[in-house]
């Protein structure tokens, strides 16, 4: 938007007049009316799903925030002025115990500038939103703000926020932090509606009070202001159905122009944490996308919760066509739900030739337009942009759609039939389509993975991949198993721990995804399979649901280097249910395991094939003989993740949208260093974890009086176990029975760790050093102690010995 005094823009339809663009409302910083409008619509589509259909309580300063000598005055205002407010802006009213206000509803684009018109730079919402009647909802969200007292910091809010993520997560509700851009934290969770806003404010203040019981000395929460000095308040106040909090992406009235913005577990980790600007945010959100996405997810023009402002899901489409002047297919219902199965791909020459790619599900084609049309090679994926969803009809539409309409030009059916649905969820789809004989596909069955990318931050943005076909071209004969695979197993190839720096020239390097499991060694030999781990621990029997490797190997002898890993149900590897495989022997307790936590097998090399090895191959050349020799696609439980299609930021990018652990670089001309860690591998974390010890480990206090309160920790140094720290935070109920029934076996009177302080050593329970375990922190201090560890899991596929520090 220009910075000129009075500009007239057209957003969403609807004519806006944008007055004052040069006048100055945070003074310190010189920022801008016009500056403000630009935020603002620059962050409207990832801050509307946060506060969509919620009842706004906005904070004005007509007149700017001033300075600290002369402050501006503020205005809170509730209800709406009816003479002053376009009708266009969505409303809802809500009778309170004296009155009943009429507030708007900052559902779109539109409304959003429209108060930033008006000046108000704050937005607040309630943790429930309002249904299609008008009615006031079950909250959907539980809020905690951590507010600093006197002589307290943002890193101490931070510290608050990790213990009560731990409560959080042992309650199964998954939290989200953003800095409030005035002084402390904010705390979300979703949560499923079925309880009343009296109802989780109870939860939440039995929450802050066991914080305060564990933890008096840094927590508490009792609103009275004489008791928060030198401790977090921990306000769980703000979950009251009464209650509105500062809405996540607005901005603040203070002095500079601070966001409450959306943060990552690993930024609060920080000792520099600090609150961001909205120039920061809108540096951020380029690079990584919202945060905070997953708290709303689902709740945009889907129209999923039936919300008072509901679109259905045609109405972006109508909103895009005008059924007098184009001949495609324009409903004026509502599309009805239905469970069929159809697809089409229609060749599409418009401005720019491109495919339409559109799969049936639920009552509307959801669509794709393929600038390079549908990949035909396994090895190349093609970029998928997602569109708005069709209608049902549109999948027989063949035509000409008349010139300055959108979309215009020439349309034809490229190929169309039905598909078989293997997986459908908000960032993945995968099915086999079944297209005409005469059609585009070639009339054979063809298998496609859609996958959201947002690369280059656009969330529109998605890969199709081809995948190899179940059942197709399937000429391997069976033959009877060889003898049980013995001698020694091979050890993997390890990797570096490094950073983007690492990577100097992008050509000469591959990236893959980096996956949160254990590694394992794949040995097929004769029609038997043989899994070992990184400690040459063999794990076949622990991992029965990957047998079917052997079919996937068809004719062929092989050895394979990949990630066990568990998925949780959005799909992402989940560490912690993984340890719940660990170890298992038994064969009842295995066959409840895979039931209740399926395991997969993530393939990345080959290292032999029929006998003959491959180690000494460039990474490129195992790499194409991999996908030439392994069949993917005949089991959900063994896959070959395609090699990123990308550089290495916008691999960085797709990894931390799919909740992955971080990115593995290649050089494609390395050889296999088997057994060896090598620089030709660069490992590049998310988060920092470490492999460690357990040497020992302290009661703890509160509720946890009679178990362990903290592992003391170390990792070997020569022929010492040099102590790093102790982590007390990461643990459920459930794991802590499991290390004390452990290391309640193997004590010992001596401790086997050297430099532990008296303090930390100070009622110590010490253990023998045999069980591996794997923290998260924020750093290493300069005394080689980890900052803010959080507990992992064991790792029963790693000895001791093997621990070593990563850089």
């Amino acid at each position: 938007m220009a910075a000129q005094d009075t500009e007239v823009v057209e957003i969403d339809g609807h004519r806006l007049k944008l007055t004052n663009l040069d006048k100055v409302m945070y003074p310190e910083t010189g920022t801008t009316k016009a500056d403000i409008f630009g935020y603002y619509n620059a962050v409207a589509d990832v801050m509307i799903p946060h506060v969509r259909d919620r009842i706004a309580t906005r904070k004005r300063w007509v007149h700017g925030v001033g300075t600290p000598d002369d402050p501006g005055e503020v205005f809170f205002q509730k209800n709406l002025d009816p003479a002053s407010t376009p009708d266009w802006v969505r409303q809802a009213s809500i009778t309170h115990k004296t009155s009943t206000n009429t507030y708007p509803l900052v559902n779109d684009r539109a409304t959003l500038i429209w108060l930033a018109q008006i000046a108000s730079l704050e937005i607040h919402v309630p943790q429930w939103r309002v249904g299609r009647g008008g009615e006031r909802r079950n909250p959907d969200r539980l809020v905690l703000d951590l507010d600093p007292g006197e002589g307290v910091t943002l890193v101490d809010c931070a510290d608050v926020a990790r213990l009560a993520r731990a409560i959080l997560t042992d309650m199964g509700l998954d939290p989200f932090p953003v800095t409030s851009g005035s002084k402390g934290i904010h705390l979300y969770a979703a949560l499923d509606g079925s309880q009343t806003s009296e109802q989780i404010s109870a939860v939440a203040h039995e929450l802050a009070r066991a914080l305060e019981a564990d933890h008096p000395d840094l927590v508490v929460s009792d609103m009275k202001k004489s008791l928060r000095a030198g401790k977090v308040l921990v306000d769980w106040s703000q979950n009251n159905g009464a209650k509105t909090t500062i809405a996540p992406y607005s901005l603040r009235g203070r002095f500079h122009p601070t966001v409450a913005a959306p943060r990552t577990w690993r930024e609060l980790a920080s000792k520099k944490l600090e609150h961001l600007d909205y120039r920061e945010v809108l540096q951020r959100l380029k690079r990584r996308g919202d945060p905070l996405a997953d708290l709303s997810a689902g709740d945009g023009a889907s129209g999923h919760g039936g919300h008072v402002s509901e679109p259905d899901r045609l109405s972006t489409y109508r909103s895009m066509r005008d059924a007098t002047k184009t001949p495609e297919p324009v409903p004026g219902e509502r599309p009805a739900a239905r469970e069929g199965r159809s697809f089409v791909i229609q060749e599409h020459h418009a401005r720019r030739l491109h495919w339409d790619f559109r799969l049936e599900n639920d009552g509307v084609l959801v669509s794709w337009a393929l600038p390079k049309g549908p990949p035909t090679d396994t090895k190349q994926n093609h970029l998928a942009v997602h569109t708005e969803d069709h209608p049902l009809e549109y999948g027989g539409f063949a035509g000409d759609i008349p010139h300055g309409e959108y979309g215009a030009g020439h349309v034809d059916i490229w190929d169309h039939g039905d598909y078989k649905l293997e997986k459908w969820r908000d960032d993945e789809v995968i099915a086999t389509l079944h297209g005409q004989p005469d059609g585009g596909l070639g009339g054979e069955p063809r298998r496609f993975a859609l996958i959201r990318t947002a690369q280059g931050g656009d969330e529109k943005n998605w890969l199709i991949h081809l995948m190899k076909t179940e059942g197709h071209d399937d000429h391997r004969t069976h033959r009877d198993p060889g003898p049980a695979i013995t001698g020694d197993p091979v050890s993997p190839m390890l990797a570096t721990l490094g950073s983007p720096a690492d990577v100097t020239d992008e050509d000469e390097w591959a990236f893959e995804m980096k996956w949160d499991g254990i590694r394992a060694i794949a040995e097929v030999r004769g029609g038997r399979l043989r899994l070992t781990t990184r400690n040459g621990n063999d794990v076949t029997s622990t991992y029965p649901d990957l047998a079917g490797l052997v079919d996937l190997a068809g004719d062929h002898d092989l050895v394979l280097d990949g990630e066990i890993v568990t998925l949780n149900p959005k799909g992402r590897p989940d560490f912690g249910l993984l340890q719940t495989r660990m170890g298992l022997t038994r064969p009842g307790d295995v066959q409840a395991a895979l039931k209740r936590a399926p395991a997969h097998y993530m393939v990345f090399d080959v290292l032999e094939v029929d006998g003959r090895k491959h180690t000494r191959d460039s990474y490129d050349e195992r790499r194409a003989l991999l996908t030439e020799v392994l069949r993917p696609g005949r089991s959900d439980a063994v896959q070959v993740p395609p090699a990123f299609d990308g550089d290495l930021d916008h691999a960085i990018a797709s990894s931390r949208e799919l909740g992955l652990e971080g990115v593995m670089a290649k050089r494609r001309d390395s050889t296999y260093a088997t057994g060896r860690r090598s620089r030709s591998w660069i490992k590049i974390k998310h988060h920092l974890t470490q492999e460690v010890v357990i040497g020992g480990w302290t009661p703890g206090n509160g509720r946890r009086a009679d178990t362990i309160g903290a592992l003391l920790l170390g990792i070997p140094d020569g022929d010492t176990l040099r102590y790093v720290g102790k982590v007390g935070t990461g643990f459920t109920d459930r794991v802590l029975d499991d290390l004390a029934a452990k290391l309640g076996a193997h004590e010992r009177k001596t401790p086997p760790l050297e430099g532990v302080p008296s303090a930390d050593a100070r009622g110590a329970h010490w253990v023998r050093p045999e069980y591996v375990g794997e923290v998260e922190f924020a750093e290493w201090t300069g005394p080689g102690r980890l900052r803010q560890p959080s507990w992992r899991g064991l790792r029963p596929d790693k000895r001791p010995d093997q621990v070593v520090r990563e850089s």
